[in-house]
């Protein structure tokens, strides 16, 4: 952390801390919206940041973190704030996937008053230090295997609901390991070609 945020009262480094955190994951957001909708409009960047971003995004850069969106919603939104490499994808992820712009802020706002403070007290470094060391001990363990039993209960739970509010078709199950081919739009590749597939023909008239 800066010096000079070390001088701060504690309260107002937090503070600075959260905001950058929104507005670095707001960056990331328009960063991956904006190449999108350029990309379904069919035009491709030349130059500056919209041709990097396009180049990263062609790449598979975000795919992971649409993947986590589609399986969790936007549960994925604060928690990738207490990672560190997947924080990036989702959040350009949910610009890929055109979230609403007013769900994905709120979904911002817990991820990053902890984003802040964690690095306003014990710093990212011990952080994932910490994150190591409990998967390295009995009882760490099992706390990360509660928590993730807690997470896949919660989504089973929540698509079980899904389904017996629908009066459609039964659900879509999505493939588990996602990726090019397997039916389920969770790449960036996928999201582009899927919204600008030329429609049918109308057909022409009768005899």
């Amino acid at each position: 952390m800066p010096d000079f945020l070390a001088e701060l009262p504690f309260w107002l480094t937090m503070l600075l801390l959260s905001c950058g955190a929104m507005l670095r994951g707001q960056g990331m957001y328009w960063a991956g919206r904006i190449v999108t909708e350029q990309a379904l409009r069919r035009t491709h960047p030349t130059q500056g940041w919209t041709l990097r971003a396009h180049a990263w995004l062609q790449g598979g850069g975000a795919d992971a973190g649409i993947r986590a969106i589609r399986r969790w919603g936007l549960f994925a939104v604060p928690v990738c704030y207490l990672t560190v490499g997947f924080q990036s994808m989702v959040q350009a992820g949910a610009g890929v996937l055109r979230i609403t712009w007013w769900k994905y802020t709120l979904a911002q706002i817990p991820g990053a008053i902890a984003w802040g403070a964690i690095y306003a007290t014990i710093g990212f470094a011990v952080w994932e230090a910490a994150l190591a060391a409990a998967a390295g001990s009995p009882l760490g363990l099992a706390v990360i295997a509660a928590l993730v039993v807690a997470v896949v209960v919660a989504v089973v739970l929540r698509r079980r609901h899904r389904s017996q509010r629908g009066t459609g078709p039964v659900a879509h199950v999505e493939a588990p390991d996602g990726g090019t081919g397997d039916g389920v739009i969770d790449t960036f590749a996928e999201v582009v070609e899927s919204e600008t597939q030329a429609p049918a023909a109308p057909a022409g008239p009768a005899g």
